[in-house]
């Protein structure tokens, strides 16, 4: 695998990001109704406002293509000791799995949260058995389970 280097995007680069995002959901959900459910207007406006605790790591090759991405928000709870990280999405291209892109991308991310003396990151991963791969990533890079998240959609 040739040289990779990790980036910090800002929102300018928005359509690289979303462009990234929106193939992990199809990766995960198939035609990924999350994805198109989506406001694009509203959830663009929502970005912009919260670009202070928006965060984004993108492993780029020698070619200048992106080949990964990792989105890191910073939110709050007592239970966590104050201000964390949460990882909300990483992809890897499938070509540059196993090639040590999402360590890549999670070292990144590590950085950036002790540089804000964050205490915690957290993630969560599918639960499904296709999805072991992943799971076995995270706790092999420290991660430890701490139970499934649920959600209600409002």
């Amino acid at each position: 695998m040739s040289a990779l280097r990790i980036e910090k995007l800002t929102l300018t680069e928005r359509d690289t990001i979303l462009a990234l995002v929106q193939k992990l959901l199809r990766e995960l959900e198939g035609e990924s109704e999350e994805f198109t459910g989506i406001d694009q207007e509203k959830m663009l406006r929502e970005l912009s406002e919260n670009e202070e605790r928006f965060n984004a790591f993108a492993a780029v090759n020698e070619r200048g293509e992106y080949v990964g991405l990792l989105t890191l928000v910073e939110t709050f709870a007592i239970y966590a000791g104050g201000n964390y990280g949460v990882i909300d999405e990483m992809y890897v291209a499938p070509e540059y799995r196993g090639h040590g892109v999402g360590k890549m991308l999670l070292a990144a991310a590590k950085e950036y949260g002790r540089a804000k003396r964050w205490l915690r990151l957290d993630v969560t991963a599918p639960p499904e058995e296709e999805w072991q791969r992943t799971v076995k990533f995270y706790a092999r890079e420290g991660f430890v389970f701490t139970g499934p998240k649920l959600r209600y959609k409002l």
